[in-house]
């Protein structure tokens, strides 16, 4: 009878054992989705002003001749741009939806967007609906589809990265690698400060200027029309430059679990960061304009800055909370309350916009939007269902 007991408990447990397990939701790949889904929407629709009817129907462009004067750098910037809302797609609807299934719905529901956001722009007089852009999206949709459902075993079905992802991410870190994600693409467009994101005072005296119908500076009347020094723009450069970095280096240390190589993850980050900048100066500006970014200010506050992140480090987990709160908010308060450094604005004269306008209005919104976006994951409900460790 013992025996018989004992086989039937081996049993059950091997099967256990080799149950396949559950493929799980990714909530990366959603809120990744969400967020690059409203970034096409910025792009498409930028700068969102001066909205009329010109008399066309919003889906005429669709029975129109195609563009007289188009080029590859426009058919290739259409198709690069929807190929990761198309990986995305594939991602977010997985394990619901699989293969042949999820490449069709991502098809569809690119061809709505799309379509949507070239019907949106009939009615923008500096914007012009094009037939080819819909198609050349589409086809970027359909590639990033295709592309990951041959990519999900290596990504989500119990693959070497998956295991990693466990072994050095919290299991509610989906939302906090969003966040890193983002922030070195927050980098591409030019600011004011290296870490000063969250410039919204321009924006905001543009709107209420044109809602007030009269000038309005915001910066202005915050500092009351004081001039800074250079020593003065070069202190806030170190100290905007600290609390950016620290702050992105603690939310950082908030998805990594307590097996995961912080050092390594925060050399990878900033080297991450800087490389971006490095690149986008090169693009918008010139090549020989590379390394425009890096001023005195810039590296002493880089420089600071470390010691900081390494004491922080071993601190608990609901202190990094808090002060990478502080440091955010702080920067964001200092940032928007300087007013721009003339060198600054002289040098963005010569950023050639160009073919670069539907870029930099996403890219310039992601900016903005990055801080708060760090600020929402950091006071999520996710952190107060369980203490921090």
């Amino acid at each position: 009878m013992e025996m018989h007991v004992s086989i039937k408990w081996f049993t059950l447990e091997e099967m256990n054992t080799s149950a396949p397990a559950k493929p799980a939701v990714s909530y990366f790949a959603r809120v990744s989705l969400l967020i690059f889904t409203l970034l096409i929407v910025y792009a498409s629709w930028y700068p969102f002003s001066d909205w009329r009817s010109i008399g066309l129907h919003p889906l005429g462009y669709l029975f129109a001749n195609f563009p007289y004067y188009w080029t590859i750098f426009d058919v290739w910037t259409n198709v690069a741009g929807y190929m990761p809302f198309g990986m995305l797609m594939v991602f977010a609807l997985y394990p619901k939806i699989r293969s042949l299934g999820a490449i069709v719905v991502t098809i569809v529901a690119g061809t709505l967007l799309s379509g949507t956001m070239e019907a949106g722009q009939t009615f923008l007089p500096i914007r012009v609906p094009s037939n080819l852009d819909l198609i050349t999206n589409v086809l970027g949709a359909a590639l990033g589809a295709v592309l990951s459902v041959k990519l999900v075993p290596y990504f989500l079905e119990g693959s070497q990265f998956l295991r990693l992802r466990k072994r050095w991410f919290l299991p509610e870190a989906s939302r906090g690698l969003v966040v890193i994600g983002l922030w070195p693409l927050a980098f591409i467009y030019p600011q004011n400060h290296l870490f000063g994101l969250g410039h919204f005072a321009p924006l905001a005296s543009d709107l209420l200027s044109s809602a007030l119908d009269t000038p309005l500076h915001l910066t202005t009347l915050w500092v009351n029309t004081v001039e800074l020094s250079a020593e003065a723009y070069w202190l806030t450069d170190i100290i905007i430059t600290i609390c950016g970095l620290t702050g992105a280096a603690l939310t950082l240390f908030l998805v990594l679990t307590k097996q995961a190589p912080k050092a390594v993850f925060v050399f990878i980050f900033i080297s991450s960061l800087m490389a971006v900048k490095t690149l986008a100066s090169a693009l918008l500006f010139e090549p020989n304009n590379a390394f425009i970014w890096i001023t005195p200010g810039t590296v002493g506050g880089i420089i600071l800055s470390l010691p900081i992140i390494f004491g922080l480090s071993f601190a608990p987990a609901k202190a990094q909370k808090h002060m990478a709160v502080a440091a955010i908010i702080f920067g964001l308060l200092l940032t928007n309350a300087i007013p721009d450094n003339p060198y600054f604005v002289e040098m963005i004269q010569t950023w050639g916009r160009g073919k670069f306008l539907n870029f930099n209005g996403a890219a310039q919104f992601l900016a903005i939007l990055l801080p708060f976006l760090a600020l929402w994951y950091l006071y999520h409900p996710i952190h107060r269902k369980k203490p921090l460790p």
